[in-house]
């Protein structure tokens, strides 16, 4: 049987049979229905939509099947929307719409549902009833009384629609429960879709305890916190109160810095333990030092390398005149590291006498590349653990000088001056030079252990560059680095190096004005000449500042308003002459030979005496000389004895007669086999009584046969015998490759001879051809003044 009735299209809800639902309407339509239903005999049609956004439903909208519901109250809002509520009756499919007027009216057909009984609808129902109340334990919503009205229920169909009603599932589920005419299958679904929400449900309620258990825990601890510190502020301890903020801190500098991950680990474990230690206890301020230097470290931090070649050159090139061969390293370096953008930091070894600028070079080579500087004297240090640290068990540890220094850098990159490495003591302690091989190992050193903080930290990005007067380094360690030698300055260099820098900074340093203080180019080559004899500076600017200090009183006191200090008046300003300029000898002498000796603080010029004495043949060696030079003064002897004919000596004179070598100053130690040549000519012109050339100095070692071997130092030496006014050197002729390196003006400067052989040696160094002396009428004559002898003949060969 069909009918007619107003319609109300639902939004999110179905309606089902025998159930009392508050709705509130707020469209038009909607209202109107309601207004006609109330006018009539109170039904109304309810069904809902397929699209809930759809605010004007048509046929296709809507769900074929709906429920006939009557109104039972109706109430109109202030907004103009109208509370209704509505019961349920019975189920109706829809089978025509139309909206003719103001309103949707519905032609339906009623479904009438009879009532079904037997022992599977029995068991079904009791249950879903079973289900329904572990459904509603679980579900707080629902009011507790529900599942015991429903127990009551015992139609099927009426059962089904109840507790359809009172699930919460989607409306399209509903809808299908609604259009499920069979009562039995109804039932299952029901149960199925209860099974479905309990699994939620229970999900959500373990969620939601397990969240309540943690925020009871963060409770708890923040009142127990709170609790310990107002019982800490009573005790007077106010200082401890941040030791809660101190902890939460070290958590977020865990959580935020770029920690290794065994870093991260191992800073992790360390806070545990921190958190449960009593904070006045010494082991937990072990603790707490330990995670300050841990997390101090630059982690991922880096600072910008520069790339720009052309810059870099001319910042080496403003902070250090000369030094070419370093500074082409440096920009090599910084080449490569544009074209690839990531190189191992190079060890490089700058050696060279004090003063010449290798520690300011390292400050300069930082600026140039961008990096921080960092420098460590390892002068005098003799225990390991400064490279290494101390392990934690021992009281009052620290981490190695690496790791602070790197810490205060603040970067993972920067350049790390290790000055005076050949400084480093060696004793029962420990063996510092050995710490450092690890170090400075290129193919280590991304993994560098320090016994303090116990994990891997990476040195690859750092740059390394260490300095040293002498390569007197143990050979494992001198293998690691890249040797770059630095010779002592010319007299051109050194005069621009002041002219350049130190002048100027002596001026400021003595609050002297410019037009106050003036050091003439002539003065200034004086002063280098006759008041400095060193490889390096540092004399030199020692010695204009006593200029500035002396000019600045006599000014202060009124004598003169401004100084200029020429060669004529320097003597005034510097005091007495320290050193004579020019030849160590002023004439030719018999037994009397210039060498050329290295030192740590450059080159120097070595005289080498002998004199013959009443004896038997043997040599005497004084000048406080080492192993390797009295070895040398024997071959020479004995080569001269095997070649005695040949130089015009008797072999006869050799069981009468003993030689005495003597190299000033007494109190200097002496060794090394370079001075070979200078012995055999000192010697042979002592024998021979031909005077050796004051202008000529030579350096080499020399063999049983007469061979001049390769020397090293060739530079320091030449620049010595520049600065000693020598005109001619005799080096050996396989040192003549190392002339490349040389500067030019020392090589215009010197008559640079290469010699293969002592009778070479002895052709240019002695005044006159050899011949034999009768020493039968005068054994005196090396006890004679020196005078120059006339050439008596040709060499014999």
């Amino acid at each position: 049987m069909t009918q007619s009735f107003p319609v109300l299209p639902l939004r999110d809800i179905v309606v089902f049979p025998h159930m009392i639902v508050p709705l509130f309407v707020g469209r038009d339509k909607s209202v109107a229905a309601l207004e006609s239903a109330m006018a009539a005999d109170k039904e109304i049609f309810l069904v809902a939509q397929l699209d809930p956004g759809q605010d004007d439903p048509g046929r296709d909208d809507l769900y074929d099947m709906g429920v006939v519901a009557t109104i039972l109250q109706l109430l109109k809002l202030p907004d103009g929307t109208v509370r209704v509520l509505v019961e349920g009756k019975a189920r109706a499919t829809l089978k025509e719409l139309s909206g003719s007027g103001d309103h949707l009216t519905a032609t339906i057909e009623r479904i009438d549902e009879p009532p079904m009984s037997g022992v599977e609808i029995a068991a079904l129902m009791r249950s879903v009833v079973e289900q329904f109340e572990n459904y509603s334990k679980l579900n707080r919503k629902l009011p507790a009384e529900t599942a015991v009205q429903l127990s009551e229920i015992d139609i099927a169909s009426h059962l089904s629609d109840a507790i359809a009603g009172n699930i919460a599932i989607k409306v399209a589920d509903k809808q299908s429960l609604l259009v499920e005419l069979d009562q039995s299958k109804r039932l299952e679904m029901v149960y199925a879709f209860m099974e479905g929400e309990l699994g939620v449900l229970q999900v959500e309620k373990k969620i939601k305890s397990r969240v309540k258990r943690q925020m009871e825990k963060t409770q708890r601890e923040y009142y127990l916190n709170e609790q310990l510190k107002a019982i800490q502020r009573e005790l007077g301890n106010e200082g401890e109160e941040g030791d809660g903020d101190e902890i939460a801190e070290l958590t977020q500098k865990i959580a935020t810095l770029k920690l290794s991950k065994e870093a991260r680990t191992k800073a992790t474990a360390e806070l545990k333990k921190l958190k449960t230690m009593a904070p006045m206890s010494a082991e937990a301020t072990v603790v707490r030092n330990y995670l300050d230097v841990l997390l101090g470290l630059p982690w991922g931090k880096k600072s910008k390398l520069k790339k720009d070649i052309a810059a870099a050159q001319a910042v080496l090139d403003e902070d250090h005149y000369a030094l070419e061969k370093v500074k082409d390293r440096i920009v090599e370096y910084l080449a490569v590291q544009a074209r690839t953008n990531k190189l191992k930091g190079p060890i490089l070894c700058l050696v060279g006498p004090p003063g010449v600028g290798k520690t300011s070079l390292g400050k300069s080579i930082a600026k140039a590349t961008g990096r921080e500087f960092i420098r460590q004297s390892l002068g005098g240090v003799r225990d390991e653990a400064e490279i290494r640290g101390h392990r934690r068990t021992y009281i009052g540890s620290l981490p190695g000088k690496i790791v602070t220094n790197l810490k205060k850098a603040g970067a993972s990159n920067p350049l790390f001056l290790l000055d005076e490495i050949d400084k480093l003591g060696q004793d029962f302690r420990g063996d510092p030079a050995s710490a450092l091989l690890e170090v400075l190992d290129p193919e280590q050193n991304n993994k560098f252990n320090d016994h303090y903080l116990e994990i891997d930290i990476d040195l690859s990005d750092v740059m390394f560059v260490t300095t040293a007067n002498t390569l007197n380094l143990p050979q494992p360690l001198l293998d690691r680095m890249e040797i770059i030698r630095l010779e002592g300055y010319t007299e051109d260099e050194k005069v621009e190096i002041a002219e350049r820098h130190l002048l100027q900074k002596q001026i400021e340093a003595h609050g002297l004005k410019p037009d106050e203080f003036e050091l003439t180019h002539e003065g200034l080559r004086a002063l280098i000449q006759r008041y400095t004899r060193e490889a390096g500076v540092r004399t030199l600017e020692r010695e204009i500042a006593k200029l500035a200090r002396k000019a600045l009183r006599q000014i202060l006191e009124g004598k003169v308003t401004s100084v200029t200090i020429t060669p004529d008046n320097l003597h005034e300003f510097a005091g007495v002459q320290k050193y004579r300029h020019g030849l160590s000898e002023t004439e030719h002498q018999i037994g009397a030979v210039t060498g050329l000796a290295w030192t740590e603080v450059g080159g120097e010029l070595l005289t080498i005496e002998s004199v013959t004495v009443p004896g038997k043949g043997a040599i005497k060696l004084t000048g406080k000389l080492g192993e390797v030079m009295k070895e040398s003064a024997e071959t020479a002897m004995s080569f001269i004895k095997a070649r005695s004919p040949s130089y015009g000596i008797k072999p006869s004179l050799f069981g009468r007669k003993d030689i005495h070598v003597h190299l000033p100053e007494g109190a200097v130690p002496k060794d090394g086999p370079s001075a070979g040549v200078g012995l055999v000519t000192s010697i042979v012109s002592t024998l021979t009584g031909v005077p050796v050339r004051r202008e000529v100095a030579m350096t080499g070692e020399v063999t049983l046969r007469g061979r001049v071997l390769p020397i090293g130092g060739l530079k320091e030496k030449l620049l010595a015998a520049m600065r000693g006014g020598i005109e001619t050197v005799l080096i050996p002729k396989e040192n003549e490759k190392d002339l490349a390196e040389i500067p030019a003006n020392i090589l215009s400067a010197l008559k640079i001879v290469p010699v293969e052989h002592v009778d070479e040696v002895l052709r240019l160094a002695l005044t006159g051809p050899l011949e034999a002396i009768d020493w039968t009428e005068a054994d005196e004559l090396a006890a004679q003044p020196p005078a120059p002898i006339a050439p008596a003949g040709e060499m014999h060969h």
